[in-house]
């Protein structure tokens, strides 16, 4: 089985297109992806989100919400990640940014022995729309630099798409600390001190309005995550890979 965890921050106007698109696409990919179960992780919003996910649910995708009272996309992904149970994970955002044949394109790779697949807009292949203006691009070139010396040979830590082992995700979710937007390199730090294999994806990545980061509020705060994370994560060191368990191919199609 496959679990996907949805983030969601007063998201009650753009999560719902996210769910039906996403039942669409499983629909149709039913034989690739066998059964598919969506966690949307209202964290603490002050409209519908909760509402809407429920509305969201049905037999061809069920959707259940998960409440994570503590604000920050890393605190919700955290608390979507513990929750869940399947031998294949993955998070995505709820704005639905990453074009989802990226499913697919996991998990062949998954099949193929990587335990994390992220999807990547700075490999090549991947084609991106963005309305990002100077100063934002800017300041993403030089936070992906720094990210780049936490995980070094990963292109790009931010993206919104990454499908982890399922074992393996809820062990490095448990030792997750940083709650803002840089969990992910905290994240993909601490999958490597476990032994993952990361391979990067190239994907389809359009701009959707709405963004709950702003540079001029949260700028700041996540290159201070950063430093945190240097700091708290400067002993964890990586192991031998760990092998794929061979019981995840055969389960996971259930």
């Amino acid at each position: 089985m496959l679990q996907i965890v949805i983030p969601a921050y007063n998201e009650e106007r753009r999560l719902p297109r996210t769910l039906r698109e996403l039942r669409r696409h499983v629909t149709s990919h039913r034989g690739v992806l066998g059964r598919v179960e969506v966690l949307v992780v209202d964290n603490a919003s002050t409209d519908r989100t909760a509402e809407v996910a429920r509305a969201a649910d049905s037999t061809a995708l069920p959707v259940r919400v998960v409440r994570c009272a503590r604000r920050g996309k890393g605190a919700a992904v955290r608390a979507g990640l513990l929750a869940t149970d399947a031998d294949l994970v993955c998070f995505m955002d709820a704005d639905g940014t990453t074009d989802l044949d990226a499913i697919e394109a996991a998990w062949r790779e998954v099949l193929m022995g990587a335990d994390v697949v992220i999807g990547s807009r700075a490999v090549a292949g991947s084609r991106t729309e963005a309305r990002h203006c100077r100063t934002r691009s800017l300041g993403a070139a030089a936070y992906r630099r720094l990210a780049g010396r936490l995980v070094p040979g990963i292109a790009d830590t931010q993206c919104g798409f990454k499908v982890f082992r399922g074992s393996l995700a809820r062990l490095a979710a448990r030792r997750l600390e940083t709650a803002g937007f840089s969990f992910d390199v905290e994240l993909l730090v601490r999958l490597r001190g476990l032994g993952a294999e990361v391979h990067e994806i190239p994907v389809t990545w359009t701009d959707v309005p709405g963004s709950t980061f702003v540079p001029s509020r949260h700028g700041a705060a996540a290159f201070a995550e950063l430093a945190r994370i240097a700091w708290r994560c400067r002993a964890v060191e990586r192991p031998e890979p760990v092998a794929a368990p061979a019981v995840l191919l055969a389960g996971s199609r259930a």
